[in-house]
Order: structure tokens, then sequence, then C-alpha cells
């Protein structure tokens, strides 16, 4: 009953706001675009690194590695392109 009139009284007051960029914002926006396609160039790179390393290791009969590699770049990636949604969904409720 103490919880009802709690909710009623502060809670129901508040609502549910809706997101708004700050001012200045397209900045901050920019720079998560460019730390996107850093992230992505990484993950490139780090898979074509993985993938040549696998051809060598397969080449000179060595320990296989590579393919941790190869999964750990691609996990990454789906990661790093998803944290958006991933956000969203967490916080987004």
């Amino acid at each position: 009953m103490i919880l009802m009139a709690v909710h009623e009284a502060f809670v129901a007051q508040i609502g549910n706001p809706t997101p708004e960029p700050p001012p200045g914002s397209d900045k901050i926006l920019q720079l998560v675009r460019y730390l996107t396609w850093f992230v992505l160039l990484s993950g490139i790179c780090g898979i074509t690194f993985a993938g040549g390393t696998f051809a060598w290791e397969k080449w000179s009969g060595g320990t296989l590695h590579s393919p941790k590699m190869i999964a750990g770049g691609m996990l990454g990636g789906v990661i790093a392109t998803s944290a958006g949604t991933i956000m969203n969904a967490v916080i987004g409720g």
C-alpha cells in the first residue's frame, strides 16, 4: 500500500522521457562513426592476417593457432557492428 502511494506520488509523474541529443552532439556522433570505421578496418586487417597465418601454418606444418584468431576477429566484428542494437535492447527496454 505504501509502495503504491510512493509510485503514484513520484514515479508516475516522471513518465517515460524520449532521448534527445544534447547540443553539439554532432561532433561526438562523427567521432563514433570514425571509431566504428576504424574497428571495422582493424577487424578486416586482423582476419586477413589470420588467413595468411593459417596458410603459413598449414604449409610449414606448425600448430594451428590461426582458426582461433579468425573466430575471434569475426566474433569481435559481430559485437562491434551490433553494439547500438545491443545497447538499445538492454537500456531501451
